[in-house]
């Protein structure tokens, strides 16, 4: 069958493509954005990528249209699709028909750490030698790829609230069907499709409607709105997880105990009884949570945990979280997805445990609909509270003032137009011994390369 993928360059539309070469279809597609590491996935397997919308893009002899949720009506392709009455489907949808029959599913949910979870899960399932298929919203660096169908029974899939497509408003995990749910947590977010919390909090509940009695929930126990969301109705075993706190019980399924302050090692409970200790390179309390959700739902299919722990000290996790893409003049320059204040702050509170007193450089971007809609803007400042130095990217067409929102951060703090001012700007602030983390959820415009590049002369 030949395929082709409107919204091919995106992190899971990408994925789709991948797997869909893998099982011998002929794959094409177009996108709008085209940035790495996607673009490069796409390049290696030799798929063809056109640029833009144009409904000529689409070969005639394309059996099936794969739709993006980016792609809406008025979209060109989309409208000429429509009108010459051609097959379509969503990638959720074609991942249920056409990959996930046969498999035990583990969906990894949440607001913030699914890529990563996801990629840890499958990183250890790999490692007890299961052979499992995945779709990663990123690259893994120990794969190389974002999805492969795999050869083992089970296949972990990055189980996305946002809704499924134009045509279908529900969020992509209701497509799946797990016999394993990780929830991570649950913040409001994707201000542009959801009113409110309680309207994610609704679609959560469907993916719990989902997973049947003999599979498993995976629980953050500290999450409240969590916490509401089982209250609406449960029909499967859950177990919880959460970081032990040192002068209680906090009665988790699974706890960690933390050996060291930065997350890098942490010992791993389950039951009471301590199964190991994890080392690794990760930092953060919340890659501390991330690796104990993942190591709970590789329990629940069967793998002894305690055999598999020692391999995440070699664990590398995913391009473009906390990826160092440049050493230079004693100067280390990151480039993460952190896009939320949640995410951002704890990014930066891994960050700092590490470094200590040295500085933390910010340049960062608004690029999610939330951000870009004002949504997060009063909860931006606070979450900069680990950095000494923000350099805000603000595009003219930003329709809420950067310059009032970041007025409180602690450090110095300025918002700039474009991208080619917020490397002028870096380049008059950084100085040896800093540490400098671009924040998008986009292509920045290449800014992290391009400033490695500057400062390399």
């Amino acid at each position: 069958m030949k395929i082709h993928i409107l919204g091919i360059a995106g992190t899971f539309m990408g994925g789709v493509a991948a797997l869909a070469r893998e099982l011998g279809h002929g794959v094409e597609g177009s996108d709008q954005a085209v940035y790495p590491p996607m673009s490069t996935q796409l390049e290696k397997l030799g798929i063809a990528l056109k640029q833009g919308y144009d409904p000529a893009h689409i070969s005639v002899d394309a059996e099936a249209i794969v739709i993006g949720n980016a792609l809406s009506r008025g979209n060109p392709a989309v409208e000429a699709v429509l009108d010459e009455g051609r097959a379509y489907t969503s990638g959720a949808e074609w991942l249920r028909d056409h990959v996930l029959p046969g498999r035990e599913v583990i969906a990894v949910a949440g607001t913030h750490g699914k890529t990563t979870t996801t990629t840890i899960t499958t990183y250890l399932l790999q490692a007890a030698g299961r052979e499992p298929g995945f779709l990663i919203g990123g690259v893994a660096e120990d794969f190389g790829v974002s999805a492969r169908i795999g050869a083992g029974r089970e296949f972990v899939v990055e189980a996305d609230e946002y809704d499924t497509a134009f045509f279908d408003k529900r969020s992509k995990f209701v497509h799946y069907r797990p016999a394993v749910a990780i929830l991570n947590n649950l913040e409001y977010d994707h201000a542009d499709i959801f009113p409110d919390l309680a309207a994610i909090e609704r679609q959560f509940h469907h993916l719990i409607r989902t997973v049947p009695h003999r599979g498993r929930l995976i629980v953050n126990g500290e999450d409240e709105n969590l916490k509401r969301v089982l209250a609406m109705g449960c029909w499967t075993p859950v177990e919880t997880f959460g970081i032990a706190s040192t002068d209680k019980d906090d009665g988790f399924d699974w706890s960690a105990k933390l050996v060291n302050a930065d997350g890098s090692a942490f010992d791993v409970i389950h039951d009471g009884k301590k199964i190991g200790t994890v080392h690794w390179p990760m930092l953060g309390r919340h890659n501390v949570m991330n690796g104990l959700a993942a190591l709970a739902a590789c329990h629940a299919v069967g793998v002894d945990v305690a055999s598999i722990i020692p391999a995440l000290a070699d664990f590398r996790s995913v391009k473009r979280r906390m990826e160092v893409v440049g050493e230079v003049n004693d100067v280390t320059v990151y480039d993460d997805f952190a896009h939320h204040p949640t995410a951002i702050a704890t990014t930066l509170a891994g960050l700092r445990a590490k470094v200590g007193d040295a500085r933390i450089v910010v340049a960062m971007e608004p690029r999610s609909n939330s951000m870009r809609l004002g949504a997060h803007a009063e909860a931006l400042a606070p979450s900069l509270a680990g950095a000494d130095v923000v350099v805000f990217l603000a595009r003219p067409e930003l329709p809420w003032d950067a310059d009032k929102a970041i007025a409180d951060v602690r450090g110095d703090a300025i918002a700039v137009p474009d991208a080619d001012a917020l490397l002028d700007a870096l380049a008059i602030r950084v100085r040896p011994g800093d540490h400098v983390v671009f924040m998008s959820n986009g292509g920045f415009d290449g800014a992290p390369r391009r400033f490695v590049a500057r400062l390399r002369g």
